[in-house]
């Protein structure tokens, strides 16, 4: 996996846009390159954002878009009164289960975009005061994707330096058997 995607290299535009959501997925994924589940639950700064809560939140979030765009419910529903579960692993879920769910609904999330007849295709959002009123296109919710998982990869790569220094270039080597510096 490498940190840079060059956009025309899947000829397509739902392959461009599906890779620049899977280069965003990867800066998260590698951002837990050997921690264990204790390291990855750690929330090293003033926010109360960890790796593992990290990792939950963008395979919650990037199922329930999906959902919304199929015209179904999210999996989990998340209200006031258990939001902050979205953002840490509870019960028997672990870091390796959680990468392991994202995976599948990565596999589910390229399915779907491959499979609609045109990204133009819309789908209406809940009617809440932090979402746009009016219908959204599929080119929209991976755009929507692609910042969600960008922003939450610059959200890891400071927390994984805060936790042992490691940056981002010495995650992707360590990925690649490589060595850095």
């Amino acid at each position: 996996m490498v940190m840079h995607v060059p956009a025309e290299a899947h000829g397509d535009e739902r392959g461009a846009l599906l890779a620049f959501l899977d280069e965003g997925r990867g800066g998260i994924r590698r951002a837990l390159l050997g921690l264990t589940d204790e390291q990855a639950a750690r929330q090293p700064s003033a926010s109360e954002l960890s790796l593992s809560g990290l990792l939950k939140h963008v395979a919650e979030a990037e199922q329930g878009w999906v959902a919304r765009a199929k015209g179904e419910e999210p999996a989990i529903a998340r209200d006031e009164s258990n939001w902050d579960e979205t953002f840490r692993l509870i019960g028997a879920e672990t870091v390796a289960s959680q990468l392991a769910h994202w995976e599948q609904v990565a596999k589910d999330t390229e399915e779907f975009i491959r499979s609609a007849p045109s990204l133009d295709e819309t789908f209406p959002l809940p009617d809440e005061p932090w979402f746009p009123k009016e219908r959204v296109s599929l080119r929209w919710l991976l755009l929507r994707l692609i910042s969600e998982m960008d922003r939450h990869a610059g959200h890891a790569d400071i927390i994984r330096e805060t936790l042992d220094g490691k940056t981002a270039f010495e995650l992707v080597a360590q990925e690649q058997g490589d060595s850095w510096g």
